[in-house]
């Protein structure tokens, strides 16, 4: 068995490193590459696909994993060698499903869709995007086709995100989720409104990345092991050990959206380096899933950086970078104005009441055209007239409508619904964190954000993809995804800063 061991580890070793060559090359089309390189770099990405899916489906495995998988029973189910085994089993079977010709079909394409989402979003121009997008969801049947029989057509794209979980479970969740968020929404409408204007001015853009370096580097930000790139949708990718990037980009006449995006990707890039290295070019070394990770971004995002502990640390910091936009400002009208509920058009800026509204917009649409139920020439008009239904705002262009987000043009259906999921997750996380550390306002007033980091390196970071999701929830909070946790925050934090 320890020949057999090996043997698969190296195998996935030499796997993982294309795989972060391809991460590479996909984080300079969008940080660095001149327009004129998409056509070129479509075929490369292509090309490393078709490899990497022909090193995935090497008959090899088959006979590694014919006497591995038998063991597992006997190993411990907590090692690393058993997680392994487990992980690559599913990502084997799930390769061997896959046809070679739509492995780099999907790569031309994602590369192509960038292109052509870009030049849409910038001229206001959905048709442009449009026919790249009906090859996408024509390759997503496809695909889904190969996974038949199911309990539900979506249910394949959202396993690759989400494992153990299904469209039936989102669905329940995400309908309790909207009747309650909605009575909360309606006694904020019923109250006073904050004041938020004073965000909305000149803010030099160099001050702006100034304070957001600072306030990262606090958090436990690395430099040493993660950098920043500029880009037109703020993502953070992990190209390997040592290495993680996150991508931003700045608004010079408004505040929110270069911190809390900045913040944001700081999450996600905490939680790469906090895996330890031994499960460095394994199937170990990545989140567990995209809703524990969105959990961390959305945990340091919202229940840090927009906490009033936080803002008693940094604001005297932040007026001395803004001194004419903050200068003669207390730190209460501040909190309560980076925290003012206002239903909008974008979801990364959309506040924590109605953020979850954004995300059951996209789920909602990715099943209607998985169901056949709806065209994508027809997108336009029914994201306009669900904003309308769920937010009370209507879209003024694509740009700001349908063509606001860059997942469909990565092929990434099935993704949206673990923002909302992680959401959930960070309240539950954070309920469990206060049990051990309950002064972690005291620690967050006085600037010691270690202990806070610790604590997640501890329970959920340095796990990597060792636990199952729910798994691994079950572990730190005591039970599995819920719902509560995150209702009663919002109820509340938003009582308080409504008077209500």
């Amino acid at each position: 068995m320890e020949k057999e061991l090996n043997r698969l580890n190296e195998k996935i070793a030499e796997i993982d490193d294309f795989g972060r060559i391809m991460a590479l090359i996909s984080w300079d089309q969008e940080a660095n590459m001149p327009e004129g390189g998409y056509e070129a770099r479509g075929q490369q990405m292509a090309t490393l696909s078709k490899l990497i899916h022909q090193k995935s489906v090497d008959p090899e495995f088959e006979k590694l994993l014919a006497v591995l998988e038998p063991k597992l029973a006997d190993m411990d189910v907590d090692s690393n060698d058993a997680a392994q085994i487990r992980l690559f089993a599913k990502e084997y079977k799930r390769a061997t499903v896959l046809p070679e010709d739509m492995v780099a079909e999907k790569a031309q394409l994602s590369s192509a869709s960038m292109e052509a989402w870009m030049k849409a979003k910038e001229e206001n121009d959905f048709s442009i995007f449009q026919p790249l997008l009906e090859k996408f969801v024509d390759w997503m049947h496809r695909y889904v086709d190969l996974f038949a029989p199911y309990d539900h057509v979506y249910d394949p794209l959202l396993d690759m995100y989400e494992p153990g979980f299904k469209s039936a479970d989102v669905t329940r969740i995400f309908d309790d989720l909207r009747a309650k968020q909605t009575v909360l929404l309606q006694k904020i409408a019923e109250v006073e409104q904050v004041d938020d204007s004073f965000l909305f001015q000149y803010f030099d853009p160099a001050a702006q990345k100034s304070f957001g370096r600072e306030v990262v580097t606090a958090l436990g930000f690395d430099w040493k092991k993660g950098m920043e790139g500029s880009v037109h949708h703020p993502f953070m990718t992990n190209i390997g050990y040592g290495d993680q990037r996150i991508n931003t980009n700045v608004h010079d006449n408004e505040f929110n959206p270069y911190l809390f995006g900045m913040i944001h990707e700081c999450g996600h890039g905490l939680y790469e380096m906090g895996i330890t290295k031994e499960k460095a070019r394994t199937m170990l070394y990545n989140g567990t899933s995209m809703a524990i990770h969105e959990s961390q971004s959305r945990l340091y995002e919202n229940l840090v950086a927009r906490s009033k502990p936080f803002w008693q640390y940094f604001f005297g910091t932040l007026q001395g970078k803004f001194p004419t936009q903050f200068g003669g400002m207390t730190v209460d009208t501040f909190y309560r104005g980076i925290n003012k509920v206002n239903p909008s058009l974008i979801r990364i800026e959309a506040d924590e009441a109605t953020y979850n509204m954004h995300i059951m917009l996209r789920y909602e649409i990715e099943i209607a055209l998985m169901e056949g139920k709806l065209a994508v020439k027809d997108l336009p008009d029914y994201w306009n007239a669900k904003m309308k239904e769920y937010l009370g705002v209507e879209p003024d262009s694509d740009s700001n409508g349908v063509l606001q987000d860059v997942h469909w043009a990565h092929g990434l259906f099935g993704y949206f619904p673990t923002y909302a999921l992680g959401n959930l997750a960070s309240a539950q996380i954070w309920d469990a964190m206060l049990k051990d550390i309950p002064d972690i306002d005291d620690k967050m007033a006085a600037g010691d954000f270690a202990p806070l980091l610790g604590w997640l390196t501890e329970k959920i970071y340095q796990h990597g993809s060792l636990y199952e999701p729910q798994d691994l929830l079950q572990r730190v909070t005591g039970q599995t995804l819920q719902a509560g946790a995150y209702l009663a925050y919002l109820d509340k934090k938003f009582g308080a800063i409504y008077g209500f």
